[in-house]
């Protein structure tokens, strides 16, 4: 029992507004401006990084700082969509009205592009042991030398190839799961994803964008690898 006039205790969790209790339990707010235009920022995050990517052809910065604008350019929205992916459980982005049809031709094409892409392998594979055949001569040691010096030079190329194939392969995921609105609807998402922060939610889900991943990942990996171009010394001495 308290006296009249006593001030009384606020129990935990009352009295504050949700933005407060969001703030309290994640421990960031993202700035009114970001929170109202998130896809907007990110187009303007990727632009400057692009530009980057361009001043590199002229003002030749390191060889390996290409690899960093591009991880730059990527970075927020590749984040962002990770966090909402890995927060989606798997029943979310089943097919509902795939009709029998587009289920076997999608998987046809799948299997011709397979077949064609072993094919090339093979192919280039039989090239390049021809080629370090003839540059290195009879002996073994030379052979295996060029040889791993080949496969040491065109990791960074295979890597540029897997990111470009795991960045559609996300976009592809996003335009099923949130469409291409900037504030999509709640229909699709999940429920609990950020449910006690919806200021963080908006920004996160606008950044996870399948347009803006696409372009931030795959066309800044593309404009890339065109100005910078592949290049490969072979040694013999």
């Amino acid at each position: 029992m308290s006296m009249a006039g006593e001030e009384q205790p606020v129990p935990a969790g009352r009295g504050r507004t949700p933005k407060a209790r969001a703030a309290r339990v994640n421990g960031v707010r993202p700035p009114a401006w970001l929170a109202r235009n998130p896809l907007y920022a990110g187009w303007v995050w990727t632009g400057a990084w692009a530009l980057l990517i361009v001043a590199d052809e002229f003002l030749d910065f390191a060889g390996w700082a290409w690899y960093l604008f591009v991880g730059m350019a990527a970075l927020p929205t590749l984040g962002c969509t990770v966090a909402l992916l890995q927060a989606t459980p798997r029943r979310y982005l089943r097919p509902r009205k795939e009709s029998v049809l587009s289920h076997f031709f999608v998987r046809f094409l799948a299997l011709t592009a397979a077949f064609l892409v072993w094919g090339i392998s093979v192919v280039a594979s039989a090239s390049v042991s021809t080629t370090v055949q003839a540059l290195a001569g009879d002996s073994e040691r030379a052979v295996t030398a060029l040889g791993l010096s080949l496969l040491v030079a065109a990791v960074p190329l295979v890597v540029s190839v897997l990111w470009m194939a795991l960045i559609v392969r996300c976009a592809w995921f996003l335009r099923r799961l949130r469409g291409w609105r900037q504030v999509p609807g709640d229909a699709k998402l999940p429920k609990k994803f950020l449910r006690d922060d919806p200021e963080l939610r908006r920004v996160v889900v606008g950044l996870a964008h399948p347009g803006l991943l696409l372009v931030a990942g795959l066309g800044t990996s593309v404009l890339a690898l065109l100005l910078g171009g592949a290049e490969l010394t072979i040694d013999l001495d």
